[in-house]
């Protein structure tokens, strides 16, 4: 090739960024592209208690393109719309500051379901520090990669419909007709769980926790309500193959009217953008509009596709439950390149706090400052306890066992639990 030709060709080459190559370098070593997101929001509205987020540009180092990941939720308010609000524009941020500062994507990941605890539990209480009586469900997503975590309270939903056909609940829902453990679980803390007496001594309508009438057990806010209305989430956490999939995240405005099934079925094939309007019109069609009815749309797309490859016919057959298992040391590179295989790598809904938090809880060295597990603030150890800790310093407490909790953190705990407040008492 003579020297001429040389030229020619550098000439004709454009040059890559230089991003570009480390993030092609990156991505080798892990031989795993990442996928492309596409998404879609629609929504009627009855009362105007819906909220959605959509940031699909979140990074966990700031200014490094390489640490991106994305979040999507969905806030139906009820009573009003201040908390529905007021999560919507605080939440991610109380979780991310409870995450540790300069984390790989593994640590970061790994830590992400006890932030979530820690970020719903502190936007309560702000929220409650507010003086207002609003509440709201959440459902909050976080897609770093081929990794979907799913924190929940309420009855809001989210649904993954992988290309094997399988649809999958990524949430709980907590509603007290239908969640008999979260009926236990008021009442023990000092809640009484009925329907509404009318004239006549008959009972209408769904179970409620009284005082209050709600007819959920977990949410932000309602402070009118009781502190055993736990913001606790439910926590799912999984891994899909590289063959992609489809979220629904829908206020129950859908899913009064449509099973996870057929909301998966009925925009199949679709983009993103038209499936979820035909969510929306679906249910519109099967019930009518009888609650704030919002819908959003996530297409996680191989990288190599335009659009999210057609889903299979779903088959009848006893699949599901090897397809959905839990994370196997063994082969996993191999279970993950099934098509709709699900690696789930995490999943606790206790509404314990101490359940929640972990065992470990960081103190600053040079300083003697314990950090709060749920609102971070740094505080000298007098002026708080352990999650461990027993409410009046009794012998059986463990105060330095577990995270460390400040004041105003451990008598939200107390308060969920259905422990009285009370002053502890310090004997010399």
């Amino acid at each position: 090739m003579s020297e001429a030709e040389i030229t020619r060709m550098k000439q004709k080459t454009t040059p890559v960024p230089l991003g570009t190559l480390i993030g092609r370098e990156l991505r080798n070593n892990d031989k795993v592209e990442q996928p492309t997101l596409k998404y879609g929001q629609a929504a009627l509205a009855k009362k105007g208690e819906d909220y959605f987020l959509i940031k699909p540009d979140c990074q966990r180092i700031p200014g490094n393109p390489l640490t991106s990941f994305s979040v999507f939720a969905i806030f139906d308010g009820h009573n009003g719309i201040s908390a529905a609000i007021f999560a919507k524009e605080n939440l991610l941020n109380n979780v991310l500051s409870a995450i540790p500062q300069g984390s790989s994507r593994e640590e970061w990941l790994q830590a992400l379901p006890r932030a979530l605890v820690a970020g719903f539990v502190k936007t309560d209480i702000e929220f409650q520090q507010k003086g207002e009586t609003s509440g709201t469900t959440v459902t909050f997503v976080v897609i770093d990669g081929w990794t979907i975590t799913v924190a929940s309270v309420g009855d809001s939903r989210c649904i993954l419909d992988t290309q094997g056909g399988v649809v999958s609940l990524l949430t709980v829902d907590h509603r007290l007709e239908e969640n008999e453990e979260e009926r236990e679980r008021v009442t023990a803390s000092g809640g009484e769980v009925g329907r509404l007496n009318v004239f006549g001594g008959n009972e209408v309508g769904p179970l409620r926790c009284w005082p209050g009438g709600l007819c959920l057990s977990r949410s932000i806010g309602d402070t009118d309500v009781g502190e055993f209305i736990v913001p606790i989430p439910h926590v799912k956490q999984v891994k899909i193959s590289n063959a992609g999939g489809r979220l629904i995240i829908a206020s129950d405005g859908i899913w009064d009217a449509l099973s996870s099934d057929s909301a998966a079925q009925s925009c199949r094939g679709l983009p993103a953008e038209l499936a979820a309007k035909l969510v929306v019109k679906e249910a519109l069609r099967s019930r009518g509009l009888k609650d704030d009815t919002t819908c959003l749309v996530v297409d996680i797309i191989p990288y190599d596709h335009p659009v999210l490859p057609p889903t299979p016919r779903k088959k009848q057959n006893l699949l599901t439950s090897f397809l959905f298992g839990r994370r196997s040391q063994n082969a996993r590179s191999n279970k993950l390149s099934a098509v709709g295989v699900v690696e789930e790598l995490f999943e606790e809904g206790s509404a314990m706090l101490a359940e929640r938090l972990g065992k470990d809880f960081p103190l600053d060295s040079s300083s003697g400052l314990f950090r709060c597990a749920v609102c971070q603030a740094d505080q000298p150890a007098s002026e708080g306890l352990s999650v461990n800790s027993g409410p009046f310093f009794s012998p059986a407490s463990k105060p330095w066992e577990g995270p460390f909790l400040c004041a105003t953190c451990r008598r939200k705990k107390d308060a969920m639990e259905g422990k009285r407040p009370s002053r502890p008492t310090i004997t010399a």
